[in-house]
């Protein structure tokens, strides 16, 4: 392990923070924060990791095996009985405020990087389309905010990460073959066709076979406590792989598992979701750290006026006017619609994202789109951060009227 200084030194920084994660609970101080900061710091020091780039190994294996995890439980989250009873607002918010970001965010990047390719700011918007409600995490769990809010917010965060997938996967595959190699339509069918059905169908049977046995095995007595939690991350992983075996796409495949878990039991869903989130929540804050480390300084020399203008409105206008179309005629109040909209951060999956973009398109080329994206989440960490605990506290119930 001391091979890898920089594990080590997360494992202080997770214990460190950790020690006194109650008490920033109540300040603006967010781990997110912390990890992004003494990233930068690091950054600085002659670290082997930051000589070999986001390209080395270790960043590819995390950052897909973080993804697997965070798409899986927030999967495995979503109760889709409740949801369709109480799906008015989380539906609106993914169902016409997720694909109007989508086409905005892309519509307003075409005049302000007139020198980029059109396939590549879509790709960027979509990147920063998904929202991470980890960031303002002082929203959902603040008592002063109410449970629907809290759970619209939530739901949303949820869900449109897996959303947001496939269009990225199609916009990477486009640039990915724009060097010349032709494809055409009958190419394009065959590989939405392995993707994108082949990934869900795997999953599915993955998820719903595996929570079967797991509820089996458990009503026999035949598994303990300790495996029923294990098998979140070994669900995640062999959809994955059995997905990518047959061509489809295992990311998509990790999500319809989790989504399509068959186990009836809540208790254990319980245990493998708080297995999974505590060790994605793990290799999170890791990832937050290489972010700083890495993607900052690659990003830092690109920050121009424009890529401040864009990652501004991306925070507000090209989040909040959609937000605030998609939940026209709710019978929310203003200040609950505008409340709703800002706190949409983007965090963890625009980043694994972005990850999976430089790894598979590499940096050249793409530098103003890797910047744009770095920036955005950076300013995100700190304004939802710093806003999350004093804007629940002026949040009054009585504004809302669901």
């Amino acid at each position: 392990m001391t091979e890898y200084p920089i594990i080590v030194f997360t494992a202080f920084l997770i214990l460190g923070y950790g020690l006194f994660s109650r008490l920033a609970e109540k300040s603006v101080v967010t781990a997110p924060m912390v990890f992004v900061v003494v990233g930068i710091i690091v950054s600085l020091l002659p670290i082997q990791l930051l000589q070999e780039g986001a390209k080395a190994p270790a960043v590819k294996i995390l950052a897909e095996v973080t993804l697997m995890l965070v798409l899986f439980v927030d999967a495995t989250t979503l109760n889709l009985k409740k949801l369709i009873q109480e799906r008015r607002l989380p539906m609106r918010l993914l169902g016409i405020g997720l694909p109007i970001t989508m086409v905005v965010g892309a519509l307003i990047a075409i005049p302000l990087f007139p020198d980029e390719g059109h396939w590549v700011l879509l790709l960027m918007a979509l990147i920063l389309s998904p929202t991470d409600a980890a960031l303002g995490q002082a929203v959902v769990t603040s008592p002063k905010v109410p449970e629907k809010i809290r759970q619209t917010i939530n739901v949303e965060s949820g869900l449109n990460d897996g959303i947001a997938l496939p269009p990225i996967l199609i916009c990477i595959a486009i640039l990915s073959g724009s060097s010349g190699e032709k494809m055409d339509v009958a190419y394009w069918l065959t590989f939405i066709g392995k993707q994108f059905v082949f990934g869900p169908v795997v999953g599915g049977i993955v998820g719903w076979l595996g929570g079967k046995l797991v509820d089996l095995s458990s009503r026999r007595g035949w598994i303990n406590h300790t495996f029923q939690q294990l098998t979140s991350l070994a669900l995640a992983i062999i959809a994955f792989t059995l997905a990518e075996s047959v061509h489809g796409n295992g990311f998509i495949a990790v999500f319809f598992a989790g989504m399509l878990l068959g186990t009836q039991t809540e208790s254990i869903r319980e245990r493998m979701r708080e297995f999974g989130e505590a060790e994605s929540q793990v290799m999170i804050l890791f990832i937050f750290l290489l972010f700083g480390m890495l993607l900052v300084p690659l990003s830092f020399p690109f920050w121009d006026w424009r890529a401040f203008v864009y990652a501004l409105l991306s925070l507000t206008v090209i989040r909040m006017v959609p937000v605030a179309i998609s939940l026209i005629g709710t019978g929310l109040s203003q200040p609950t619609v505008w409340f709703i909209g800002w706190f949409g951060p983007r965090g963890i999956a625009s980043v694994l994202y972005l990850l999976m973009t430089f790894l598979q398109l590499g940096r050249e080329g793409y530098e103003r789109m890797i910047s744009v994206i770095t920036l955005t989440v950076m300013l995100s960490i700190f304004l939802h951060g710093i806003t999350a605990v004093p804007f629940s506290k002026l949040f009054r119930e009585e504004r809302t009227n669901p």
